[in-house]
């Protein structure tokens, strides 16, 4: 798993900080688009403009997340149920309303998909990593990803991530957290649970599949949660 804090660009990090440390208008101060383009310019620094960032490297994509993933994912950093020491420093006194007004505009961004990642798959790892989203194992207890991300894998409101349109990198790093209690969600924490229960192999052919797959145009994360989740999952609503 490689690090994030290496893979950040410093010296946007030095010049972006300051819009966000300094920023003394306050959360729910009506700010033209220009002026929270501004105000948000460390997380841009890294995410990409709107938060798009790239399909290679690790960064993910943060434009057009359910807000409420967002919100959760930076109260996280916050409170150390994430571990990944830059986001932490950003985010540290920043109160809840803040958190929700950054997670807010960056959920209603929805510049293009970019191309898909190019994976080197063979043929069987790649109908592995497939089944497995799509359809799961139940003689390993593990539900399909689409059983909670949604059919087009975009997630759904108010608090489950979208899986396409990452890097395979990024996927993989927080699988691997998950499999080795790194990352904590509020319990029950049902992505702990299912990484557990995933090997090496499969994490491999999952993120692979995962970050080879084109986004069609227009797509959004679905209106609502399934109707039935497979496990019991802690921290949907914000």
């Amino acid at each position: 798993m490689r690090s994030a804090l290496r893979m950040v660009p410093g010296a946007l990090l030095l010049i972006a900080l300051p819009a966000l440390a300094l920023d003394r208008s306050g959360p729910g101060t009506a700010l033209s688009a220009d002026e929270l383009s501004r105000r948000f310019a460390a997380c841009t620094s890294c995410h990409g403009p709107q938060g798009r960032a790239s399909p290679e490297g690790y960064l993910p994509r943060i434009a057009g997340k359910p807000a409420g993933y967002l919100y959760n994912q930076l109260r996280h950093f916050r409170d150390g149920r994430r571990a990944v020491p830059v986001m932490t420093w950003m985010v540290d006194r920043l109160p809840d309303a803040y958190l929700l007004e950054m997670a807010q505009y960056f959920a209603a961004q929805h510049p293009p998909y970019p191309r898909p990642q190019i994976v080197t798959l063979d043929a069987a790892a790649r109908e592995r990593g497939r089944l497995l989203v799509m359809t799961g194992d139940a003689s390993r207890s593990l539900p399909a990803c689409t059983a909670c991300h949604g059919n087009a894998m975009l997630g759904a409101q108010p608090a489950i991530p979208g899986l396409l349109g990452l890097p395979q990198d990024y996927l993989n790093a927080q699988l691997g957290a998950w499999r080795e209690g790194v990352r904590n969600a509020v319990a029950p924490d049902c992505m702990a649970t299912i990484a557990k229960r995933l090997a090496p192999q499969d994490i491999a052919a999952i993120t692979g599949w995962l970050a080879s797959q084109p986004v069609p145009a227009g797509a959004r994360a679905a209106a609502a949660l399934p109707a039935e989740m497979p496990l019991e999952c802690g921290g949907l609503a914000p």
